[in-house]
């Protein structure tokens, strides 16, 4: 299991909220480049980004913030937020990310994630964000009518990389994965799962990885990494 340490972007700072919403911010750093190395010299494998006024607003925002974090460590990036065209993710791809993360679009404009996967093979993550069962879109703003699984089968010979599933309800929240949810989509498709949303400690981990099912791929940390409930060394072995 890969574990991703998250800096989500806000007004150029690394920031956790509440559900998505940027009115509830916290900032935990000011500075997005020192934030990454903290979380690579602490041994983490892969940085997630998410730009997230760019998300709500369609279009890069924090472009300097990511481009400090990709210029201040080795280990890949990987992007998500206001990415809708074929030209955002060819930009973010020769910047140096490693993969780009597709979420709206990929309810809206399938085809341009089918394009996307088609020309930047293993590069492409789909984002499906759920809220009370129904994919959300939009920096959240906006629930779509499709659930889950029916987003993410759109995909499932396209050559995505990952599914990067979260739970809206409880990110933000420190309340505990509900892994039999991110279970249910990693049994359904075979496209790798990435947990998103809720994690409160360690033993989120181990409950990932001990159920029945296909594996989940991979688990984001959030509010728990930044406020000292999950330790960094645990939770990479617990992964290992």
């Amino acid at each position: 299991m890969i574990l991703y340490p998250a800096i989500d972007l806000k007004d150029g700072q690394c920031v956790r909220v509440l559900h998505g919403d940027l009115s509830t911010a916290t900032v935990f750093n000011a500075d997005p480049g020192a934030q990454a190395k903290q979380w690579a010299d602490a041994g983490f494998h892969w940085i997630h980004v998410v730009d997230l006024n760019g998300a709500v607003q369609g279009e890069a925002i924090n472009a300097r913030g990511v481009e400090a974090i990709l210029s201040s460590v080795s280990v890949p990036v990987q992007l998500g937020g206001g990415i809708r065209t074929l030209k955002d993710v060819e930009r973010w791809i020769e910047a140096g990310v490693s993969r780009v993360i597709l979420g709206t679009v990929a309810v809206q404009q399938p085809d341009i994630v089918i394009a996307a996967a088609l020309a930047y093979p293993e590069q492409i993550a789909v984002s499906v964000d759920v809220r009370k069962g129904k994919v959300a879109v939009n920096g959240w703003t906006a629930d779509s009518d499709l659930d889950a699984i029916t987003v993410a089968r759109r995909f499932e010979d396209a050559g995505v990389a990952a599914l990067i599933i979260t739970d809206i309800d409880r990110d933000g929240t420190v309340m505990g994965f509900d892994v039999d949810a991110f279970g249910a989509i990693a049994d359904a498709v075979a496209i790798p799962v990435i947990a998103a949303g809720g994690l409160a400690s360690v033993d989120d981990l181990h409950r990932l990885k001990a159920r029945k099912g296909a594996p989940v791929a991979g688990a984001v940390l959030g509010r728990a990494l930044y406020n000292g409930a999950i330790d960094p060394a645990e939770a990479l072995g617990v992964a290992a």
